[in-house]
């Protein structure tokens, strides 16, 4: 097995809760735009999990940590918001 199938294997609850949230009735292209954004805030939940030292600064307001996309193609960033 490859490390990009591992990667993408990994991938998979990501796609699953994009499904759940679309209902289960979109194209794969809608269901990929999702999962992207999904994966953006379950990073963000991985990162407030094992930083204790950003968490902490998160709850005291001396940092804020926020959500986004690149658009490699266009070079356009979409913001996604706080967490």
């Amino acid at each position: 097995q490859s490390s990009l199938d591992r990667l993408l294997i990994g991938l998979s609850p990501i796609v699953e809760q994009a499904q759940l949230d679309l209902g289960g009735t979109d194209s794969a292209d809608d269901i990929a735009n999702l999962a992207v954004e999904v994966n953006v805030f379950a990073g963000i939940q991985k990162l407030l999990l094992y930083s204790e030292s950003i968490r902490e600064k998160v709850k005291s307001a001396e940092v804020e940590v926020h959500g986004a996309i690149y658009d490699i193609a266009s070079g356009e960033v979409k913001f996604l918001g706080q967490h």
